[in-house]
């Protein structure tokens, strides 16, 4: 079975900044989305997040995903992903800015969606955390219901929408592929039964508990009620990877940053539980069993030698990625612009990358 990969992104501008900072990433990140695509990365994925300084400065991806359409040819652009709860955006605005991005982009979105995890966008949007789900699943019927009806209209407990024709529709038919981000155990059986690729966000989880996570979304598969028109049965996951020509090399670039990242998502991840401690989290429960974490504990040795990121020469690289196609991984979402490590790095990484790894799985 063959392995997908994808350029995955949070845009991460550290400090210090100066007034041209975020302006030279987001050119970066078009440069080396361009690079992914003639290295035979398949597949360009962002997050959209909002007022999580230096951790994500991705806030509009919509306005990205046209630079990038117009640059590439063939990769494959994804929402990973769209935050469907309100204010966050309206449906009806998502299905229009989706099917318009599906036109110019000649039909190669994939449309990944979420609820948000962080205190800082929930608290920010005045949004409950105990509404995202219901909310994130009304919210996806109403865009499918946009994107294959002429005439739409709906009445639910977050929406109400008198009889209109939302255009544009999209380019693929009935719609692009549709995919759930899933943090805890519980959404990937979620993502499953709705029958959404599974886009699996996990923090400091390795191959092991990883295949047991995508085993609960392939049992949800198994009693699928599709939210789309179809299925879409395909499982990916995101991880921390930094290739270059030695071991030493990739571990001296990457180490600090990628410690930095880690601790930076727990603790955004994390937030949610502390700022409803002593209160009912919802469906947000899980995430207070991650405040018993030590930071201390979290240290490259730990992350490397659990797996849990993919940092090294490129037969080593090769090694742990079989590790996750073996736990059930058909596509890889490689994170590599994280924290400070440098463009060019990034840049000689993809080419390794597409030279030893992508044809090894292909």
């Amino acid at each position: 079975m063959g392995l997908d990969f994808g350029i995955f992104y949070e845009i991460e501008v550290p400090k210090p900044w100066h007034e041209r900072s975020e302006y030279e990433v987001y050119k970066q990140v078009i440069a080396q989305t361009v690079r992914a695509e003639q290295a035979g990365f398949t597949h360009f994925w962002t997050v959209e997040h909002h007022f999580l300084s230096e951790f994500s400065h991705c806030s509009a991806p919509e306005c990205l995903y046209g630079a990038i359409a117009a640059k590439t040819q063939k990769i494959r652009i994804g929402h990973g992903v769209r935050l469907l709860p309100f204010p966050y955006n309206h449906p009806i605005r998502v299905a229009e800015m989706g099917a318009t991005l599906d036109l110019v982009c000649d039909g190669r979105l994939e449309f990944g969606t979420g609820r948000s995890v962080s205190r800082e966008e929930l608290e920010g949007f005045g949004i409950d955390p105990r509404d995202t789900r219901a909310m994130w699943e009304e919210a996806l019927d109403v865009v499918v219901g946009a994107w294959t009806n002429e005439t739409f209209s709906w009445s639910g407990k977050y929406f109400k929408i008198p009889p209109r024709n939302v255009i544009p529709k999209p380019l693929q038919k009935p719609h692009p592929p549709l995919w759930c981000a899933s943090t805890g155990p519980e959404t990937h059986e979620i993502a499953g039964r709705k029958g959404l690729g599974l886009l699996s966000f996990t923090l400091l989880v390795d191959p092991v508990e990883l295949k047991r996570r995508i085993d609960i979304y392939r049992a949800g598969l198994r009693e699928a009620k599709p939210a789309g028109k179809f299925i879409n049965d395909r499982a990916a996951t995101f991880t921390i990877v930094h290739c270059a020509e030695t071991n030493k090399e990739a571990r001296k670039t990457a180490e600090e940053a990628a410690v930095w990242y880690v601790k930076r998502a727990f603790e955004a991840v994390a937030s949610v539980g502390i700022w409803q401690s002593g209160s009912d989290a919802g469906t947000y429960e899980y995430v207070k069993q991650m405040m018993s974490v030590d930071m201390n504990d979290i240290t490259f040795d730990y992350l490397d030698q659990n797996d849990m990121i993919i940092v090294g020469d490129p037969d080593k690289c090769i090694q742990k990625v079989k590790r996750y196609q073996e736990a059930g991984c058909q596509q890889l979402l490689c994170f590599m612009q994280f924290y400070d490590i440098p463009h060019q790095k990034i840049m000689d990484s993809i080419d390794l990358w597409g030279k030893y790894v992508i044809p090894y799985f292909a």
